[in-house]
């Protein structure tokens, strides 16, 4: 319990705060888009993924160590997500238009959005296990093909190719469910 109280020296200081600088401008975008894919708030998404750098400075400052720093960074969102998902939500229209909601399309836009999305995963478990794979890497965690070619161990090259199979595929199953 010792190192949890232990004052930081200006060279401790500076090494999270680099260290932190480095995940923020790496991971940010790609922990943004996961939260935004999973609460389908942006707003929310946006301060779940600040709260998660927060979390890891503090965990740093008290003398935690992190082996990687995107798997912890991922971990520690995935939390905050399933606290979100916990939290007691007002549901009551009543109460809504009460708290100055109004109704709009814009609003039945987004929604057409998340079905879609929705669909979109579903649509993705037809297709072919290894296009599968590919389309998940691409479009639902927003991997580059450099990271899918070291996931996987394959030429880049065949990951566009997969990739662009895949999307073929899948704009079929989605021209057939809506015929």
């Amino acid at each position: 319990m010792g190192t949890l109280n232990k004052k930081l020296t200006k060279k401790e200081r500076t090494k999270i705060q680099l260290d932190i600088t480095d995940a923020h401008d790496s991971f940010e975008r790609k922990l943004k888009l996961h939260a935004i894919y999973k609460t389908h708030d942006p707003e929310l998404s946006q301060d779940l993924v600040q709260t998660t750098f927060l979390k890891t400075i503090l965990y740093l400052q008290r003398g935690g160590k992190i082996d990687t720093m995107r798997s912890f960074l991922n971990h520690v969102l995935r939390g905050l997500i399933i606290d979100e998902y916990r939290k007691e939500k007002v549901t009551s229209l009543d109460v809504m238009l009460d708290n100055g909601f109004e109704p709009s399309e814009e609003g039945f836009e987004q929604m057409i959005n998340i079905l879609d999305g929705k669909e979109m995963v579903e649509l993705i478990k037809q297709l072919p296990k290894k296009y599968q794979r590919v389309m998940k890497m691409r479009y639902l965690q927003d991997l580059t093909l450099t990271e899918m070619s070291s996931v996987t161990g394959e030429k880049q090259n065949t990951m566009a190719v997969q990739a662009h199979r895949g999307l073929i595929l899948l704009k079929d199953l989605y021209e057939k469910s809506h015929s």
